[in-house]
C-alpha cells in the first residue's frame, strides 16, 4: 500500500470518529435575575451524539461522512433558528414581567 493512500485512509477513519452523527439540540436554561426579581430563561445549543460508525470501507465511508456532515449542518441551522426565536420570545417575556424599582 502506498504511503499516500494509507494517510488518506487514516484521515478518513479519523473523520469518521469525529463526525459520528452529532446533532445540535436547543435547551432552555433558567437563571435567577436579581435585577428583575424573576426567573429568566434563555436557549442554548447543546451537541448530542445520536450514533457512531462501527466501521466503513471505501465509498461507503465517504457516504457515511457526507450523511453525518449533512445531518450536523441541518441540525445546526434548524436548532439555531429555534434558539434565536426562543431567545427573542424569552426576552420579550422578561421585558413584560420585569418590575424595575
Amino acid at each position: 500500500m502506498k504511503p499516500r493512500r494509507f494517510t488518506a485512509r487514516c484521515a478518513t477513519a479519523a473523520l469518521c470518529l469525529l463526525l459520528s452523527a452529532c446533532v445540535l439540540v436547543p435547551r432552555t436554561q433558567e437563571t435567577w435575575d436579581p435585577e428583575c426579581r424573576t426567573i429568566a430563561r434563555s436557549m442554548t445549543l447543546q451537541p448530542v451524539q445520536i450514533a457512531s460508525f462501527g466501521g466503513c470501507y471505501n465509498e461507503g465511508c465517504a457516504a457515511l461522512l457526507v450523511v453525518a456532515g449533512a445531518t450536523t449542518a441541518v441540525s445546526a441551522v434548524v436548532s439555531g433558528s429555534i434558539a434565536v426565536v426562543g431567545n427573542a420570545v424569552y426576552w420579550l417575556e422578561k421585558q413584560g414581567r420585569c418590575q424595575r424599582a
